[in-house]
């Protein structure tokens, strides 16, 4: 095995800077030691320590420049960023960020779960007193910079107006809502792009570029009380003055920068970190705007830059001096515009995103730039992601208009190739030969033609491990090892269920629209019409579902045409959350009182039976 096999798109910067771990160490007060954080019942939800091995050279099981990205990711402890600016780093994929006012102290982006989220402030507090906690800011609509939340703060406090909780507009809607429809299968990939379930170790997770992995503790979500719906918006909390930046649809659709004046410190958010970051995550997401990331970037520049002198994010470690730091912004700036630009000058002259994706490079000044290079996102998938905005999975040859499906496909050319024994003894061939691209796709129909094919199964995880290994990019890595490993042992299995925090944001569109998706479309056309109308007690909202020709369909209010509703249900909002979160049943609510139903209660027990529990396990490297 080697850690020499590189992706197509990158090589190595030219020369060994060690800028970046003078300032990841710069500031540090002191560590969490040992930097293991554990739940309620005592399991554990973050360690840190696991990562130790990191202090050693880059073995041949890993790609040095990801190796060098995750030793740098593993510093953890309380920094000072200047003073009255201090971050807690390496207790989740992000970072928390605490800015001390009059009375207490602001804190900025809650990490993932409550209990690390609490781990970072007392950790915080045991070195900078027992401040209280006076506001909160979310920069953006992403989980590791909100679920903590109720770790650092007490959500009777902010619903009393003692602690604004400050967000991006749209927050609310995106944080909520991003993984409703398609949650099941974004937690399914998910599990291989950040390569939890995979032992840490050289041959194992070693990050993900990003940060090292995610905390698994309790997620919660306090709606924020200050939306931030303009540029140049200036707020004042416990004495800190703040001027925000939106900046939507770059990496986040609900996202923001903003600006300490008095301190002369910029928070970048998630929109320039040291890493080149994804246009389109390998777990699924909808595809981002190079062009109008850059664009933001350029105006954070123009609005900030001649006021900043240090700038930190919301991952990673940040950059002092204005010089350094306008180079930064400006370096990541020019990343995405040149990705975006290149991308569509190629789509223009008749490339498909597959051969965009092979040719493209970034230009010397931007390949000897550390923080531009691809150990999240990177140039190779991120300009078929462009690709995919503009043109759509079509790339115009008619013989791709309309091919057969994996496994069919799969069967044929397995029989073209002479059957699948043929197939393997000439991958293993090709595989000695170091040409694990073309074993890794030859081997894939072999097994969604004959999944059980022991000794195709076997090469294919040693492919996988030898391509994961030489992988710069993490989320390349770890999907690698994760299919490895599954092909070895079998699926490792995905949590996905949401938590209650989460699902009482989400509207009642939201969640009729994710009960929508879960329809079995033929059943249901059987069944004929219903109309369900539902009456919240709490919220004095009225919904109708109306099944029809196989869909449903959610309408604010009565019934189309005042067509009399099939069952009318009058409940609490938080009873139906309840039922959806798997805590209770309709039947056991509607037994208890919680539920009171007029009309044909057949109608609510069809409706169930019509939907779908989605399969978080599903197969991804085998049919």
């Amino acid at each position: 095995m080697t850690g020499s096999e590189q992706q197509p798109g990158y090589t190595t910067p030219g020369r060994d800077d060690e800028q970046d771990f003078a300032d990841a160490d710069r500031g540090l007060i002191a560590r969490l030691e040992p930097c293991v954080v554990r739940d309620a019942r005592g399991g554990v939800v973050w360690d840190a320590d696991a990562y130790g091995f990191l202090a050693a050279d880059c073995p041949p099981t890993a790609h040095p420049g990801l190796w060098r990205q995750s030793r740098l990711a593993a510093r953890q402890g309380l920094y000072e960023v200047v003073p009255g600016i201090y971050q807690v780093r390496g207790l989740d994929l992000s970072n928390v960020t605490f800015v001390e006012g009059e009375r207490g102290v602001v804190v900025i982006d809650p990490l993932i779960s409550a209990e690390v989220a609490a781990a970072a402030l007392a950790l915080y507090r045991a070195h900078r007193g027992e401040r209280p906690v006076t506001g909160v800011i979310y920069t953006h609509s992403h989980v590791d910079h909100f679920g903590g939340v109720r770790g650092v703060v007490d959500p009777a406090d902010v619903a009393a107006g003692r602690v604004p909780v400050i967000a991006p507009a749209g927050f609310l809607e995106h944080a909520a809502g991003e993984n409703v429809l398609t949650g099941t299968a974004m937690a399914r990939r998910a599990a291989y792009m950040y390569g939890a379930a995979l032992p840490k170790g050289p041959a194992g997770q070693i990050g993900c570029g990003l940060g090292l992995t995610t905390s698994t503790g309790s997620v919660g979500l306090i709606a924020p009380t200050v939306d931030v719906t303009s540029t140049g918006q200036t707020e004042t909390v416990d004495g800190v003055r703040i001027v925000f930046q939106l900046t939507p649809g770059t990496e986040a659709p609900a996202e923001m920068n903003f600006h300490f004046p008095d301190l002369r410190v910029l928070c970048a958010a998630e929109n320039a970190c040291h890493t080149l970051h994804n246009v389109l995550t390998l777990r699924g997401a909808l595809v981002r705007d190079p062009r109008a990331w850059a664009g933001y970037l350029t105006e954070t520049i123009r609005l900030f830059a001649a006021d900043t002198d240090v700038v930190f994010a919301s991952h990673h470690w940040p950059t002092w001096g204005r010089d350094r730091v306008v180079r930064f912004l400006e370096e990541q700036r020019d990343a995405y515009a040149y990705l975006h630009d290149q991308c569509v000058r190629m789509i223009n002259a008749g490339y498909t995103g597959a051969e965009t994706a092979e040719q493209l490079r970034f230009p010397p000044a931007l390949e000897r730039a550390w923080h531009v290079r691809g150990y999240y996102g990177s140039l190779s998938h991120n300009a078929k992601a462009v690709y995919q905005r503009y043109m759509g999975w079509f790339d115009g040859n008619p013989a791709h208009l309309w091919q057969h499906p994996p496994t069919e496909a799969a069967r044929r050319y397995v029989e073209f190739m002479g059957g699948a024994d043929s197939v393997v003894a000439k991958a293993r061939t090709s595989y000695e030969a170091g040409d694990l691209r073309w074993v890794a796709e030859v081997l894939s129909h072999v097994l969604f033609a004959d999944p059980g094919h022991t000794r195709a199964r076997a090469l294919q995880a040693d492919t996988f491990e030898r391509l994961g290994q030489g992988a710069e990019c993490a989320p390349w890595r770890n999907f690698c090892l994760m299919g490895a490993a599954e092909l070895r042992g079998g699926v490792l299995g995905t949590p996905t269920r949401a938590a209650p925090d989460i699902l009482a944001a989400l509207t009642a569109e939201q969640v009729f629209r994710s009960m929508a998706v879960r329809v079995n479309g033929p059943r249901a056309a059987e069944a004929g019409r219903l109309l369900l109308r539902w009456e919240f007690t709490d919220t004095g909202e009225q919904w109708t579902l109306l099944l029809s020709r196989g869909a449903l369909t959610p309408m604010p209010g009565d019934a189309p045409q005042g067509e009399r509703p099939t069952a009318v249900l009058r409940l609490a909002r938080t009873t139906l959350d309840a039922v959806l979160a798997g805590a209770t049943t309709f039947a056991d609510e509607i037994a208890g009182g919680a539920v009171d139903l007029d009309g044909d209660a057949g109608a609510l027990i069809t409706l169930g039976s019509l939907l779908e529990a989605p399969d978080p396990d599903f197969a991804i490297v085998t049919p």
